[in-house]
């Protein structure tokens, strides 16, 4: 694929919808971002906004009670979304872009080696022989820090820690240009959490991968972030470059997210926000957040927020 945009990714009001027994569930329901070579956007937000269900929508990865795939995602120029299942699974997924999923420590088969099970990828889309596709693996493991017996180990011979690094591993061996991570430090102690976050950034310095990171986690989280995107009940409410997110998010769920992290040097407690996320069956026709935001107004509830364009994208009207 030949870049024509100038961005790695362009997401255009990509949804997916899924069909349950109580009604239609709106997970990811009209997202927009971009995201550039060589950076890292973090995705936050609260369990169930959808953060997960976008990365099975970026990667295909659907279950069969899909209502509704739609949008556009252009990865490297192509509009990956006209391509056939076939397609897809041949020149985009492993290839363009990989998925390190949520517990992945826990996906890797137990009775197989995990150098065997990390190669894998590299012969079926690189069509390398297994003798080459170990050397490559050899060369992975170097670059996330897994000690090179450890080719010939089982999951269940490997630390939690080890793991991970091993589904890193097998998500970098077909050099994709995009690494969507899941959750990748839960589960892990913070000793751990830390050591995985320096293995991707020392990767996206020497490889210039790029990752999207889905994850609860903001302290951890900030340490690989050039960029930020909250998640909201299906959508994405603000983007922003790191450094000026951080100090200070402009979308009042974002403030109160951020507000609700504890903090080493600071006197005041942190705060929770009030009220429950909109039902994704039936979300309100104004502004999702309105019913828990404390600066909302009459146009809030009526009229659904669009994204108000600066150095920095809000979906919000009081930043209208």
């Amino acid at each position: 694929m030949n870049s024509l945009t100038g961005s790695l990714l362009r997401i255009e009001n990509l949804i997916l919808h899924f069909k349950t027994t109580s009604g239609i569930v709106q997970a990811v329901d009209g997202v927009d971002f971009e995201l550039d070579t060589n950076r890292a956007v973090v995705i936050l937000g609260e369990s169930g906004c959808g953060k997960t269900s976008l990365s099975k929508a970026l990667l295909r990865l659907l279950p069969r009670n899909v209502e509704k795939y739609s949008g556009q995602v252009r990865l490297d120029g192509t509009d990956v979304m006209l391509l056939n299942d076939e397609e897809y699974r041949q020149n985009v997924r492993w290839v363009g872009i990989s998925l390190v999923p949520q517990a992945a420590m826990n996906s890797l088969n137990p009775v197989l080696k995990v150098g065997n099970q990390v190669a894998e990828p590299a012969v079926i889309h690189l069509g390398l022989s297994k003798t080459e596709a170990l050397v490559l693996v050899h060369k992975m493991f170097q670059h996330v820090g897994v000690p090179l017996d450890f080719v010939e180990r089982y999951p269940f011979e490997l630390s939690g820690g080890m793991r991970q690094r091993v589904a890193l591993a097998m998500a970098l061996v077909t050099s994709p240009s995009l690494i969507v991570l899941d959750e990748p430090t839960s589960a892990l102690d913070l000793l751990t959490q830390a050591n995985i976050m320096n293995v991707l950034k020392r990767i996206k310095y020497e490889l210039g991968t790029s990752f999207i990171l889905i994850t609860h986690d903001i302290a951890t989280s900030s340490e690989l972030a050039d960029e930020v995107a909250i998640m909201y009940a299906g959508q994405i409410v603000e983007t922003g470059d790191a450094r000026d997110f951080f100090p200070a998010p402009l979308h009042p769920y974002s403030q109160m997210l951020m507000a609700s992290v504890p903090r080493l040097r600071s006197e005041s407690d942190p705060m929770f926000i009030t009220g429950q996320p909109p039902s994704l069956m039936n979300p309100p026709k104004g502004c999702r957040f309105a019913a828990r935001c404390p600066f909302r107004f009459e146009k809030c509830a009526d009229e659904p927020p669009v994204f108000i364009k600066g150095n920095r994208k809000v979906k919000c009207w009081l930043h209208e």
